[in-house]
């Protein structure tokens, strides 16, 4: 554990951090991926040598690797007969790893990663240093109903993004902003948001996302408090109302 998740920890820091840059932490994704992977196929032998000389340092004894499992304090007739290295390294070692691969999937898989980056390229930090108007209009192409997938409005965007990235970088009150957030509201207070309709809607779309991510999350904290063990039995309708009213304070 104290290996695996040490490939992880850095993947779970800068995911965490509130100034960490979107693209930075996909990258870390990808890095995270391909090291669990290395030594899923690759760092059987080392990780053997590791456990080997802290068993040896606590006097644990070690069983050798070509003998039978002989599981400890549970009935054999529940394991199969295997050697030890089969135990150790196929079902413990690598599915563990395997899971952990599995859940970074799950997670981060092409479409949201894609979105992801696409997302940052409306970061203002830096003069809009993180800009691309493809992968922006990659991003447009996520939201068929608000930007239909015809040419008039491809090219409409397209156009209205270069004159938004020209006008926000010779504009001296968009150069100290921190964040997206920041961003939208500098918009609104300059009545920008009029003049650049689609790039707005890009703006508020994005902002959508973590919220609506954060508050699903706040719901299945919410609810082991809601739906506790005197209050197992009830119905869906009462648990929603009581969910409706611990959380919307």
């Amino acid at each position: 554990m104290s290996e695996i998740f040490g490939i992880t920890e850095k993947l779970c820091q800068a995911s965490q951090r509130g100034d960490q840059d979107i693209v930075n932490a996909m990258s870390f994704v990808t890095l995270t991926k391909e090291k669990l992977q290395k030594m899923r196929e690759h760092g059987w032998d080392d990780f053997l040598d590791l456990v080997t000389c802290f068993c040896v340092k606590h006097n644990i004894y070690v069983p050798g690797m070509s003998d039978l499992y002989v599981p400890r304090g549970r009935s054999k007739r529940f394991f199969a007969k295997v050697q030890n290295l089969h135990r150790f390294r196929i079902e413990m070692f690598v599915s563990v790893i395997d899971l952990q691969l599995q859940e970074l999937n799950n997670r981060f898989d092409k479409a949201n990663m894609e979105l992801l980056v696409c997302m940052a390229c409306l970061n203002p930090i830096n003069s809009f240093a993180a800009f691309d108007k493809k992968k922006l209009m990659r991003l447009a192409e996520f939201y068929p109903k608000e930007f239909p997938s015809n040419d008039m409005t491809m090219t409409a965007l397209r156009h209205e993004l270069e004159f938004f990235i020209d006008d926000m970088r010779k504009d001296e009150r968009f150069n100290k902003l921190k964040d997206i957030n920041e961003l939208s509201m500098m918009l609104v207070e300059t009545n920008k948001h009029c003049s650049y309709k689609m790039v707005y809607l890009l703006v508020r779309l994005v902002l959508i996302l973590p919220v609506a991510a954060a508050s699903v999350e706040r719901v299945f904290s919410s609810m082991t408090y809601v739906k506790n063990k005197l209050r197992n039995s009830m119905g869906d309708q009462l648990m929603n109302d009581c969910l409706v009213t611990f959380l919307e304070r």
